[in-house]
């Protein structure tokens, strides 16, 4: 049985892939469930034509994926919590547990897509000001609206990294409204930002670069090989299924670690929580 402990940025990330690969299986299982509908979306968008020609059922796919995740996070801190209590992981119990929690994990997501939307859209205004007046070269307006941008910027991975334990908040611990998960993630955060920064910069790295790389390969075989090229891009649609489970490790483990350091939270605490004696 492994112990609760406050945790460093390289542990928090070794310990989330020692878990994925200790139950690649079980993981690989819960994100087909969560994730098949999106990625079948995804899949038929590459082969008949590209997101060009799909843009709207590109869009749903998006949506529906980004809410598959929760679900598929909310089932990996069940598989995880079992874990450390030195209980056997069933596939039923997290699929069972993300299903419990899947009306107020869907209230939190959208608050958090429109928070993080409205913010992207004053992002994106601004951008469109200051481009054309650094381009124009407008001296000081310019350089202050380049200011402004950077941070507009600051403020959006702010928010995002105050927000980054919404999910667990709403699957582990009892609320008042759901809305509350926004409040009680932004207090355990609070003077980590900056490390659950650095957490999910390496993250991206690790999990969405190769998708993002094998997405271009196919693009580029499409036109030169394109039945490799559209093999390229299945495999491009479906990676997720198997790479977001490590994201979901990543994230239950920040959620654990800022628990330890903030409330001295420990095994009996989880297993009640779980509902586990």
């Amino acid at each position: 049985m492994a112990d609760l402990h406050p945790m460093g940025v390289g542990e928090i990330l070794d310990g989330a892939l020692t878990m994925y690969r200790r139950h690649f299986g079980l993981f690989a299982k819960v994100g087909i469930v969560a994730m098949w509908l999106p990625t079948a979306m995804l899949i038929y968008v590459q082969l008949a034509g590209g997101t060009e020609q799909h843009l709207f059922l590109f869009f749903v796919a998006w949506v529906i994926g980004q809410f598959a995740g929760l679900f598929l996070t909310a089932a990996a801190v069940r598989i995880i919590s079992d874990s450390y209590l030195g209980r056997t992981a069933e596939l039923g119990e997290a699929l069972s547990l993300g299903a419990s929690k899947i009306w107020p994990l869907l209230v939190v997501g959208l608050g958090k897509f429109i928070i993080l939307f409205l913010l992207g859209l004053v992002l994106g205004v601004g951008a469109s000001l200051t481009i054309p007046a650094l381009v124009s070269g407008g001296g000081t307006a310019a350089i202050f609206l380049f200011l402004a941008f950077l941070g507009g910027c600051w403020l959006l991975l702010f928010v995002m990294c105050g927000y980054a334990v919404t999910t667990p908040v709403v699957v582990l611990e009892t609320l008042a409204s759901s809305f509350d998960a926004f409040g009680r993630s932004w207090d355990l955060t609070r003077k980590f930002k900056f490390k659950i920064f650095a957490i999910w910069f390496v993250a991206f790295l690790m999990i969405y670069l190769p998708i993002i790389a094998l997405g271009v390969l196919g693009g580029y075989f499409s036109i030169t090989f394109p039945i490799i090229g559209h093999v390229i891009q299945v495999v491009s649609a479906a990676l997720p299924i198997v790479m977001y489970p490590i994201f979901s490790c990543i994230l239950t483990l920040i959620y654990y670690d800022l628990r330890v350091r903030r409330e001295a939270f420990d095994l009996q605490i989880l297993g009640q929580q779980l509902g586990i004696t």
